[in-house]
């Protein structure tokens, strides 16, 4: 955590689709907090990247972006991709893998080696399963961010030909995988004093700690690196002697995350694997639109945190005022904690769940979901 005195710079990026809209609440609401709470924090709109300023300049970034975000302390990043539906043939749109680069460029590039996206299902929020035990969803997804299955390693031979080759390398290194694992049992020591009754309940039931670390591999088939994340899973779980320990195969982790998604608490995983139960843990969780996300490097402060919601750009509501603004209002609580100011993510967190357990069932605007939590904050003040 950051000094929370220190002078914060913050660079906002709307991005592309409906994170303009999010932005442009999660801006009313900092600008509120800032002005409330005598926060120490200023901050630049950036009008990238973004498929505009791709139309614009035939790139997504300027050439120095790097250099130009290494000057901020944080990101907040609104969503990136415009693929341009069928229905409108003439709108300038890019294939992902041009419109999404950014994203892995600033992960690599700064070093942003963690990407945790945490889990929790509030009050009022839409629940997906029957089960009454789902309501007490809470468990952080850690994933690994700068290696692995998106390292982006191979090529294509004979394109277009019947005998074309495609080859997709996984790189994974004991460095990148210790300091990963390290940061989750971290993290499970820092949850435990968290932990609620219930919790607890359930895991005496299962004869499991509190709190819990659970690797995710695909060792039966993937051998090679999934023994070195177990072999090292093992040998840090040693300077951790109250968190339980659990691994589950990645196939029949989707599975559990359905059928009993409250045993879990930390979770750590590979890039590509990550990446997948983060979704699915979204969408038990209330869905896309509560689902928040940073991208840290615990170990050092050198560059700034990306912090970004997981919901994408959804251009087919694009501009209709439809886009809840709640996944990015948690994800700049997120940013607020990192920059040392723990009261006001606080804060900003309970508004957003009184907010939405006050008008569950209802249809709002992306700045009426915005009004209803800036009350809700304001009857704190």
């Amino acid at each position: 955590m950051a000094e929370p005195n220190k002078q914060a710079n913050i660079a906002l990026m709307p991005g592309d689709g409906i994170g303009v809209e999010v932005m442009a609440e999660a801006e009313r609401v900092l600008t509120f907090l800032r002005d409330q709470d005598d926060l120490p924090l200023s901050w630049e709109v950036l009008d990238w990247p973004s498929t505009a300023w791709h139309q614009q300049h035939g790139q997504m970034m300027p050439d120095d972006a790097m250099d130009q975000v290494r000057r901020y302390d944080a990101l907040l990043l609104g969503a990136l991709g415009d693929p341009g539906p069928l229905s409108e043939p003439d709108r300038y749109c890019l294939p992902d893998g041009i419109s999404l680069a950014p994203l892995l460029r600033f992960r690599k590039g700064l070093d942003l080696w963690a990407c945790e996206r945490p889990a929790r299902l509030l009050p009022g929020a839409p629940r997906y399963l029957a089960d009454p035990r789902a309501a007490d969803i809470d468990m952080l997804v850690i994933r690994e961010n700068s290696e692995g299955e998106y390292v982006n390693q191979g090529g294509r031979l004979g394109q277009g030909t019947p005998h074309e080759v495609a080859t997709q390398l996984e790189v994974f290194t004991r460095r990148g995988t210790e300091r990963l694992i390290r940061h989750a049992f971290r993290a499970a020591r820092l949850r435990l004093e968290h932990h609620d009754e219930k919790r607890s309940f359930y895991c005496s039931e299962k004869g499991q700690a509190p709190a819990q670390v659970c690797l995710i591999t695909k060792r039966n088939a993937q051998p090679a690196w999934g023994e070195l994340y177990t072999e090292v899973f093992a040998e840090v779980a040693k300077e951790f002697p109250e968190i339980g320990l659990r691994h589950e195969l990645v196939d029949a982790a989707c599975m559990k995350f359905v059928q009993c998604p409250w045993e879990f608490d930390v979770v750590v995983a590979s890039n590509l694997h990550g990446d997948i139960l983060t979704d699915l843990a979204a969408v038990l969780s209330g869905g896309l639109g509560l689902a928040p996300s940073c991208n840290i490097n615990p170990d050092s402060r050198e560059s700034p945190a990306l912090f970004e919601p997981t919901h994408g750009s959804a251009p087919d509501i694009a501009g209709q005022g439809k886009a809840n603004p709640a996944a990015m209002l948690l994800t700049a609580a997120m940013m607020l904690t990192y920059l040392g100011h723990s009261s006001s993510a606080e804060r900003l967190r309970n508004a957003v769940a009184a907010d939405l357990l006050a008008s569950e069932g209802q249809v709002r605007s992306c700045r009426e979901v915005t009004a209803g939590i800036l009350e809700h904050m304001q009857n704190q003040a």
